[in-house]
C-alpha cells in the first residue's frame, strides 16, 4: 500500500515515514502544499496524510483542489488546531479522518489501516482470505493451510497488494506504484526478486501455486 505525508516538519515527517515504512507502506513526501498536490494528482496513493499549516498552498486547500479534480484518495489530517470548528471545517472540505498533533503513531496507523479496509469495502475489514490463505491486517500474521509464513514489510506489501487484486493481472508498473515509492528506478528487476521471494514462502510447499505470472503482462493471485 501508498502513502503519501504531506508535512512541513521534518521532525514530524521523518516520524511519520519511518513509521509507515517499518509497517510496510511505500511512502512518498511533500514538504509544502503545492509539491504534495503535483504528486497526489499524478501518482495513485491509497491515503494521504496531510498537515493543514503548509507553506506555498495550506492542507484544506490542497484537499480542496484534490476533491474538485474527482481524486477521491482518503485523506488524514494533521493538526495542532483542536476546536470542534476546526475540526468540523476539515471533514467537510473533503477530509476522511483529523488526527490532533501530538500524537502517537500507533494511532495513526490504526487510522490509516481503517481508511484502506473502508476504501476496499471488505467482507472481512481485518483480513484477508482467498482459499486457505489469511492475511491479518491488524496482527500482519500470514497463515497459509494452518502453516504461519513469516513475511518481510516489503513481502508483506507486496502480498496484502495481490489479495487485494485477486484474480485481476497487475503488472510489474502497478507493483513499483504501490509497493515503492515514486522515486524507485522502473528498469530494476526488484518487482521479479520480491516476486520469487514471496512464491517460495507461499507456493513451494504447497500443492495449489496461488501466483501465477502471465509473461510480458504481469502477475496475478488466484486459485488454480
Amino acid at each position: 500500500m501508498r502513502v503519501l505525508v504531506v508535512e512541513d516538519d521534518p521532525k514530524i515527517a521523518a516520524f511519520v515515514i519511518k513509521g509507515l515504512e517499518q509497517a510496510g507502506f511505500a511512502v512518498d513526501h511533500a514538504a509544502n502544499g503545492e509539491d504534495g498536490l503535483h504528486l497526489a494528482l499524478s501518482e495513485p496513493y491509497d491515503v494521504a496524510v496531510i498537515d493543514i499549516m503548509l507553506p506555498k498552498l495550506d492542507g484544506l486547500s490542497l484537499i480542496d483542489k484534490l476533491r474538485q479534480k474527482k481524486i477521491n484518495t482518503p485523506v488524514i489530517i494533521l493538526s495542532a488546531r483542536r476546536s470542534v470548528a476546526d475540526r468540523v471545517k476539515g471533514l467537510q472540505t473533503g477530509s476522511d479522518d483529523y488526527l490532533i498533533k501530538p500524537f502517537a503513531f500507533s494511532e495513526l496507523l490504526a487510522r490509516v489501516q481503517a481508511l484502506i479496509r473502508r476504501a476496499g469495502d471488505l467482507a472481512h475489514p481485518n483480513r484477508l482470505v482467498i482459499e486457505d490463505l489469511s492475511l491479518d491486517l491488524l496482527t500482519r500474521e500470514v497463515v497459509r493451510a494452518g502453516q504461519k509464513i513469516d513475511l518481510q514489510p516489503r513481502e508483506f506489501a507486496l502480498l496484502e497488494y495481490l489479495m487485494r487484486q485477486a484474480g485481476r493481472v497487475v503488472s510489474k508498473t502497478m507493483i513499483l506504484e504501490h509497493v515503492w515509492d515514486y522515486g524507485f528506478d522502473p528498469q530494476t528487476n526488484v518487482v521479479d526478486v520480491l516476486v520469487c521471494r514471496l512464491r517460495n514462502k507461499l507456493d513451494r510447499d504447497f500443492e495449489k501455486k496461488l501466483i501465477h505470472t502471465l509473461r510480458g503482462v504481469g502477475y496475478v493471485l488466484k486459485v488454480p
